[in-house]
């Protein structure tokens, strides 16, 4: 598959010059929907106009870092690298792609989902200290 980093490129230039990233308030088990962009490789992905993807947000450094993993809708069961979690709802199965823990910018969130409940939180990160 072809990837769009033309477009992504453009993306990335107009969130890099958002001015409201003070009036973005969020925290540690929120998670969010988030421009993660067109990447290399098997890097995670974003999709569609906005390429966003969810992410979980395991860990705040200050109000412009944060530390992520990305959710996905595709179940992988036996992938030592994929936790199964409820976190959006019951009947939207997601699981962390724990292999593609990142930091990023808080330029990149774009709309606040939910707040993960505390046993999947602690299962995700549990799982994140395994594989390291």
């Amino acid at each position: 598959m072809q990837k769009d980093y033309g477009e992504w490129h453009k993306k990335k230039k107009i969130l890099n010059e958002r001015d409201d990233v003070n009036k973005i308030f969020f925290r540690e088990k929120e998670v969010w929907w988030t421009a993660l962009g067109v990447n290399i490789g098997f890097e995670q992905d974003g999709k569609g106009e906005e390429f966003r993807r969810p992410v979980l947000i395991l860990k705040k450094y200050n109000k412009y870092l944060v530390l992520v993993v990305p959710l996905t809708t595709k179940i992988k069961k036996g992938n030592k690298y994929y936790v199964d979690c409820s976190i959006t709802n019951n009947t939207i199965p997601r699981m962390a792609i724990i292999s593609q823990v990142r930091p990023i910018d808080t330029k990149r969130l774009i709309d606040k989902l939910r707040v993960a409940d505390e046993d999947s939180f602690a299962k995700i990160k549990d799982a994140i200290k395994a594989m390291l």
